[in-house]
């Protein structure tokens, strides 16, 4: 089957989630704990099946011609922050220098804490000051990281709130919706990639959790004639509140595109000047 934008942007989500699922030995020393774009979560990954992935996009998107230049970004980028997270500065900045040449313009992702390191580096420097962006998309930037942020302590929230439950019910890890702006530079739809990798694993991970727990309460109800069903029942309903205050705020969240917002390209904001997201 042919290569389309589509299908490879599909990849490149389903190379993220694999990067989030099945994760990373430890952050590289000496940095701060996992930032939340999907390529960072969990840090570097074991095996160099995803590395390997993320060239295949490469290799794939650059045969799709002009369409496919943003997902070369989005595969350089990938292997650009990943090489940092390893330790390997100078193979990541080979590959983020491709990706701002292909378009990349995350200037938000950037100053998150394992790339604060490279900002002294001239080349670094260099490559940063060539990026471009709308006053709307680096709006929608720093909501999309923020976004990833929220939902990582919601689903830690989350399972904080479901141990000792007795029910057997499962709860969908709510999440906000995806803008649907049209965006001023293309740049945007990788960290729209980003943030749905981020969505999609952590609903897994939760409703993994959730069947175990799910199934684990049914063996007992069966073989334990203790079983609290009153418990089980008030422990459901506080789940379902629960689950309907989180959609709530969920929906309260979509972004919202700020009136007047500018949309003529300019530099990005200057190196050291954006505060990442917490």
């Amino acid at each position: 089957m042919a290569d389309t934008v589509n299908s490879l942007a599909a990849r490149v989500h389903e190379l993220q989630v694999a990067l989030l699922t099945h994760g990373a030995d430890a952050v590289v020393p000496g940095r701060d704990a996992p930032y939340s774009p999907a390529r960072g979560f969990l840090g570097a990954p074991r095996s160099v099946d995803v590395t390997t992935g993320f060239h295949d996009v490469v290799a794939r998107a650059t045969a799709l011609g002009p369409d496919g230049t943003w997902l070369v970004a989005a595969g350089h980028s990938n292997l650009g922050v990943l090489a940092v997270l390893r330790g390997e500065a100078d193979r990541g900045i080979l590959h983020l220098d491709a990706a701002v040449t292909a378009g990349y313009n995350d200037c938000v992702e950037l100053h998150a804490a394992p790339m604060r390191p490279l900002h002294g580096d001239p080349r670094f420097r260099a490559l940063y000051q060539r990026m471009r962006i709308t006053q709307a998309d680096l709006d929608e930037f720093f909501w999309l990281h923020r976004e990833m942020r929220l939902m990582s302590r919601e689903a830690q929230d989350a399972m904080v709130d479901n141990m000792g439950r007795l029910d057997t019910g499962v709860s969908l890890l709510p999440q906000a919706p995806m803008p649907t702006r049209e965006p001023n530079t293309l740049g945007v739809l990788i960290t729209r990639i980003d943030l749905a990798a981020v969505q999609t694993a952590l609903r897994q991970a939760a409703l993994k959790a959730d069947f175990q727990r799910s199934s684990g309460n049914t063996s007992l109800s069966l073989i334990d004639g203790s079983w609290d069903d009153p418990r089980a029942t008030r422990d459901a309903r506080h789940a379902e509140e629960l689950d309907s205050q989180r959609e709530r705020a969920a929906e309260a969240r979509a972004f919202v595109e700020r009136p007047g917002a500018g949309t003529a390209l300019t530099p990005c904001p200057p190196l050291g000047s954006i505060t990442y997201p917490v």
